[in-house]
């Protein structure tokens, strides 16, 4: 056929300029990286800056924009002493302050005054880097602060320190060492060992996964470079990159080694082997690798650009892995010949047909059975689906012990007791200026703290935890003018109390300099910001902001911060659902009707997938919500995993598949997937221990650093692969191409036909097809 013929050239390309070939990627691997910038700097671990713009939590932004914080980032700068803060200590504070502003991506450095016991002043930093504590850029933003703060040299008895959320993570992320590199390493070993275990040869592993590693060095550098072009990359991208490139890559790399032993056990000569194999498996890589792709870029059409946004990366690094599979992995089995597999045997006549003989005999006899007790088991698993609740990024963000951001919340805690490092805001835009009608902001105040919603309420009356009456403040307006405009020391000459100026200065973060933008900073009843239970709370939370609003005469009015945000988020994400996975489904179903030349086959098979998919979230409902007692499941959770085992899933389809039209041609259908099976087992079986595998390591390595959505998706994907790999693809697939017979090809030439349509000219697959040991 035309197509072999294509993927031939290509194999005889790469087996004859081997040398080449390899000098070509080697090159590419030590240049990209240094000429490019790497993918750690251009995260963005905020997932609120992949919201659209029409998202309510967006709509807050854009409100407090006349506050000054907008969408910056902010880090909390306190200073504590032991005693009342000296003037010396308050000088300091002013040069910290013109100092911290002229760091890298610090947009402006705000005083947000003194403390009520007067032991302890706070500064915030606003910095236009993007926030959520992932990512290089937050890295240096912090290390920048601190090492400016260890130049000033704070005065004798003064403590500085960050903190907040930005710095918490940072200091989280430096303590359990880089995720990506982590996962990267403990992913390559558990491969490798893996490998040893399949093949029982010594260079076999490193040559399957040789590709895989070049195609995560080369990707990651591209996808940062289109960061730079507008592409926004999250740090779960940067993690699944890795992931996918070194789980899929190693699979597409099994499914060729497998096929060049058994040729090299067929007699062919090395050159043969490894030109044959591409000839024959070329198009199910490619395939394979085609519908992972396509699958990945339907994303496109969500839009939440978290999901959006996701797919291109991952796209890029498949696209890396399948020219390295097709070329470079070719030249490497070239240049190594039989020796890739010593001290194992390849020489002609050698092999057996193993467990997957067994069970390809009992499937081929019993397909009813085997379909039946499948779909059984399938179905109790996907009838805790219904259990499924929404969660989100995971509980408290604790500082380590002993860290900098851990002195810095202690300092915040003993001295701004109403001060909230991650508060949720809730923002009123007003018909005329807050100065004229004070006593409005009181009660809207004090409706707030009434709603049972808030453990804190803190505005323009109650700054760092001081007090001021509606009289009080107007009085201070009318003497000192603008908040914002006030230097951290009362002026000479000025007649306010100490204690009172600070309190006037605070309020700068509550009203906007043209008094028509007022903010409330609160504390959710519900728990931390970032729990499950805080962003269930967020639509009853609007809904009081709401009433607040008619009963203050506001025009406008909007609830930002991290709940909010994840509200919004799970809202999106369900939407995307809906609608991103009938393209998928469409996509994918094309591309197998292509390679199958079939319209009945690519129907079950994503039927299969379907089935695969419910079962293996209802055993993560299961293992995580039922047993481990967890409030909930990641709230992308079903997303990801629908359209990750959805392209993963029918790469193992299309390899199986593929093996079983190719002998379906000199074979009836039963002896067909029995020896199609044989053939295969051990590839897919191996590829889905590696792929599975890999996702594992990726669960594992986030429970241990504490974050439940990498737990959660790891273990989600692994489970997926796991069960569509031992279960799907080698039981129920098989057993219904039996049950259908020709009627899997049509309305190709094959499904018209009533057997094979060419004479059988191949030997038993007992002794020189098998491709198990």
């Amino acid at each position: 056929m035309r197509i072999h013929a294509i993927f031939g050239g290509i194999g005889s390309f790469a087996v004859r300029f081997r040398w080449l070939v390899l000098v070509a990627w080697v090159v590419a691997a030590v240049a990209i990286p240094r000429a490019l910038p790497s993918l750690s700097s251009v995260t963005q671990g905020n997932n609120a800056n992949f919201l659209p713009a029409s998202a309510p939590s967006e709509h807050a932004l854009q409100l407090a924009a006349p506050l000054g914080g907008s969408t910056l980032t902010p880090v909390p700068v306190v200073a504590a002493s032991q005693g009342a803060l000296t003037p010396a200590d308050q000088a300091w504070l002013g040069t910290l302050q013109q100092d911290l502003g002229k760091v890298p991506t610090v947009v402006r450095v705000r005083d947000l005054g003194r403390s009520p016991d007067g032991q302890a002043a706070q500064l915030q930093v606003l910095s236009n880097v993007s926030g959520g504590g992932t990512g290089s850029g937050l890295t240096t933003l912090v290390k920048d602060l601190r090492d400016t703060i260890a130049r000033a040299g704070p005065p004798p008895g003064l403590s500085v320190h960050l903190a907040g959320a930005v710095a918490v993570n940072v200091d989280q992320q430096s303590k359990s060492g880089s995720t990506d590199s982590q996962i990267q390493l403990l992913s390559i070993i558990f491969i490798i060992g893996l490998l040893l275990l399949v093949f029982r040869a010594l260079l076999a592993p490193f040559v399957t996964l040789l590709p895989a590693v070049f195609a995560v060095i080369i990707s990651g550098p591209l996808v940062a470079e289109a960061a730079h072009h507008g592409l926004k990359v999250s740090p779960l991208a940067q993690i699944l990159l890795i992931v996918l490139v070194l789980g899929a890559g190693t699979d597409y790399g099994l499914f060729l080694v497998f096929r060049v032993r058994e040729n090299l056990r067929a007699g062919l000569d090395r050159g043969q082997a490894v030109t044959a194999a591409v000839e024959r498996v070329g198009e199910s890589i490619t395939f394979s690798a085609a519908t992972v792709i396509a699958a990945l870029l339907s994303l496109l059409f969500a839009t939440f650009e978290f999901y959006s946004n996701l797919g291109i990366p991952l796209a890029i690094g498949i696209g890396v892995m399948l020219l390295a599979g097709l070329t470079l992995l070719p030249a490497l089995l070239a240049i190594f010949g039989r020796a890739v597999f010593w001290p194992s045997k390849t020489q002609a006549g050698t092999g057996k047909t193993g467990v997957w003989g067994r069970v390809s005999a009992r499937i081929v006899r019993h397909p009813v059975p085997t379909l039946v007790a499948g779909l059984v088991v399938f179905g109790g698993l996907a009838s805790a689906v219904s259990a499924y609740t929404a969660a989100g990024f995971g509980g408290n963000t604790t500082a380590p012990a002993g860290s900098d951001s851990a002195a810095g919340t202690a300092i915040l805690s003993a001295h701004f007791p109403d001060t909230s490092a991650n508060p949720t805001n809730i923002i009123y835009r007003l018909s005329q200026p807050a100065w004229n009608d004070l006593p409005a902001l009181a009660a809207a105040r004090s409706q707030l703290a009434a709603s049972g919603l808030f453990t804190t309420v803190t505005g323009p009356l109650n700054p760092n935890g001081g007090a001021l009456t509606p009289a009080q403040l107007t009085a201070l307006h009318d003497r000192l003018g603008a908040p914002q405009a006030l230097p951290p020391t009362p002026p000479p000459g000025t007649t306010v109390s100490p204690s009172g100026y600070q309190l006037y200065r605070a309020t700068a973060l509550y009203i906007s300099p043209d008094g028509r933008t007022v903010q409330f900073e609160t504390g959710l009843a519900a728990g931390d910001p970032s729990t499950t239970a805080a962003m269930n709370a967020i639509p009853a939370v609007r809904a009081e902001a709401a009433t607040v609003m008619r009963s203050l005469g506001a025009t406008d009015y909007g609830v930002g911060g991290q709940a909010p945000a994840l509200y919004d988020i799970s809202s999106i994400s369900n939407s995307d659902l809906a609608h991103v996975i009938p393209i998928a489904i469409a996509v994918i179903g094309l591309l197998l009707a292509l390679v199958m030349r079939s319209l009945v086959a690519p129907l079950y098979l994503i039927v299969s997938v379907g089935i695969s998919y419910l079962a293996a979230l209802g055993l993560s409902v299961l293992l995580f919500v039922d047993v481990a007692g967890d409030g909930g499941l990641v709230f992308f959770l079903p997303f990801l995993m629908f359209v990750f085992l959805l392209a993963l899933g029918e790469d193992y389809n299309i390899l199986v598949m593929s093996r079983i039209r190719e002998e379906a041609q000199t074979l009836p259908i039963r002896d067909a997937v029995s020896r199609a099976l044989v053939a295969t087992g051990t590839t897919v079986t191996s590829a889905g221990l590696v792929l599975g595998g890999t996702f594992s390591v990726f669960a594992i390595v986030g429970a241990q650093q504490g974050s439940t959505q990498f737990r959660d998706v790891g273990a989600g994907l692994a489970l997926g692969v796991l069960m569509d790999t031992f279960l799907v693809r080698t039981l129920l697939v098989p057993s219904t191409v039996v049950l259908l017979g020709r009627w899997n090809w049509w309305p190709s030439r094959m499904g018209r036909s009533a057997g094979p349509t060419r004479p059988q000219a191949v030997p038993p697959p007992e002794r020189s097809r098998a491709a198990q040991p």
